[in-house]
C-alpha cells in the first residue's frame, strides 16, 4: 500500500527527538512491502544538520516550510496515499495540516499518529476549542507511541473513533554495543535535549545527583544546555548525533532516563532513549513511572528511582559487573519483545483490519 506520512524529519535528528521512532517504524514498515513517502519541512536548520542520507526504503520529500510549501505537497499526498499520516509536532503548519489532512477530498484512510500523545491531550483538555477536537473524530484512527489504556481512553472520550498505542522500540541495527569514546566516558550520562517540562525533573534526578555525588563524574548531552549552570564534575557535550548515540551509551557506568512530565504523569510512555541505551549495551537508571514492568523487570533489568536521592543510591552501590548484568538482561528482554519489526507487525495487521474497524464505527 502508498503511505504517504507527514512527520517533522526523516533525516535530521536535530531538535527532533522522534527521528529514531520514525527511522525505526518506517524501515520495518517498508520491509513488509508498503510503499512510503515521507514529507517534512524545510525547518530548524534540520537539513543542515542532517545525519542521515535519504534511506533506500522510502522516498524523502522536502518541501518550503510556506503555506505554498505543506499545500502543494498534501495534494500530492491526497492524490495518491492509501493511508494518509500525519505525525504530531511537525513543527511548522501543524495546525494548518491538521485541519486539512481530514478535509481534503481523498480516497485515503486517514491517520493522526501522536509522537507525543500526553502533551496533546493536555492542550485539548485545556482549550474547549482546540482544532483537534473536530479533527480528531474526522481521522479514521489515532495512534500513538506511548500511553496504554489511559492515554486511549483519553482519546475516545475526545471523539476518537479507536486509538491504539505503537510503542517506542529498538532497531539493533543502528543501536548496538560499541566501544566507549573517552568523551563521554562518566559514571552517569544523560542524552536530553533541554525542555521546558522536563528540566526540573532532569535538575532533581541529574544535577542534584552530581551535587549529592561529588567524587563521580556526568556527562550531559543534547542542544539547549550550554547557559544551564552545572556542578563542576558535569561535562556538557551538546548535540550529539545518532552516529555517536552508541559510543554515548556505551562510555558510562549507567544512562539515566528522565520522562518528561506529561509522559511520567500518564505513563506506560517510555522514550526512544530507553530502547536506544538498552541496544547500545546501556545499564539503565529510570525514573519511576507507571507501566516501567511492561517493558522491563526492575531491579533485575533496570534500576528504578523515585527521587534523585535514590538515583545517586543506585549509583553508589552501582559495580561494573553489576551493570553489565543488568544491560545484558535488559538487552536480551528488549531484543525479544520489542524491536521496531514487533511494532511493525502490530501495525500491519492493525491495518489489515482496518476497514472492518472503519464499518464498525460508522
Amino acid at each position: 500500500m502508498k503511505i504517504c506520512f507527514f512527520g517533522s524529519s526523516l533525516v535530521s535528528s536535530y531538535w527532533n527527538g522522534a527521528a529514531t521512532y520514525y527511522r525505526g517504524m518506517l524501515k520495518e514498515i517498508a520491509a513488509l512491502g508498503h510503499d512510503i513517502t515521507f514529507f517534512e519541512p524545510d525547518a530548524f536548520e534540520r537539513q543542515a544538520h542532517r545525519d542521515i542520507d535519504d534511506p533506500s526504503w522510502a522516498k524523502v520529500v522536502v518541501y518550503p516550510a510556506t503555506p505554498e510549501g505543506w499545500q502543494r505537497s498534501l495534494e500530492v499526498a491526497a492524490r495518491s496515499a492509501d493511508l494518509l499520516i500525519k505525525a504530531s509536532g511537525v513543527g511548522v503548519f501543524d495546525v494548518e495540516l491538521e485541519k486539512a489532512i481530514v478535509e481534503i477530498p481523498s480516497s485515503a484512510i486517514r491517520i493522526y499518529w501522536d509522537v507525543d500523545a500526553p502533551a496533546t491531550l493536555d492542550a485539548m483538555s485545556s482549550h474547549p476549542r482546540h482544532h483537534l477536537r473536530k479533527a480528531i473524530p474526522r481521522c479514521d484512527i489515532v495512534l500513538t507511541y506511548g500511553g496504554g489504556d489511559c492515554v486511549a481512553a483519553a482519546y475516545r472520550a475526545m471523539g476518537a473513533r479507536d486509538c491504539v498505542p505503537i510503542y517506542n522500540a529498538l532497531d539493533p541495527a543502528t543501536h548496538f554495543p560499541a566501544p566507549a569514546d573517552s568523551k563521554f566516558e562518566c559514571d552517569l550520562g544523560l542524552l536530553a535535549n533541554r525542555l521546558p517540562d522536563r528540566e526540573q525533573r532532569i535538575d532533581q534526578f541529574f544535577l542534584d545527583v552530581a551535587t549529592r555525588t561529588p567524587g563521580k563524574t556526568f556527562t550531559l548531552g543534547g542542544s539547549g544546555w550550554e547557559s544551564k549552570e552545572a556542578p563542576s564534575n558535569v561535562r556538557k557535550v551538546g548535540h550529539v548525533g545518532t552516529s555517536d548515540h552508541n559510543a554515548f551509551f556505551g562510555s558510562a557506568l549507567a544512562t539515566l532516563n528522565v520522562n518528561r512530565n506529561s509522559m511520567a504523569r500518564y505513563g506506560f510512555s517510555p522514550p526512544t532513549r530507553v530502547f536506544e541505551a538498552i541496544g547500545a549495551g546501556a545499564c539503565l537508571i529510570t525514573d519511576d513511572w507507571e507501566g516501567i514492568d511492561h517493558f522491563l523487570e526492575p531491579n533485575r533489568e533496570v534500576l528504578v528511582a523515585a527521587n534523585g536521592a535514590e538515583v545517586a543510591e543506585h549509583l553508589n552501590s552501582l559495580s561494573p559487573e553489576r551493570a553489565y548484568a543488568i544491560a545484558e538482561r535488559a538487552r536480551a528482554r528488549i531484543l525479544s519483545l520489542h524491536t521496531y519489526r514487533h511494532r511493525a507487525r502490530q501495525f500491519d495487521d492493525l491495518f489489515a483490519g482496518m476497514d472492518k474497524r472503519i464499518e464498525a464505527a460508522e
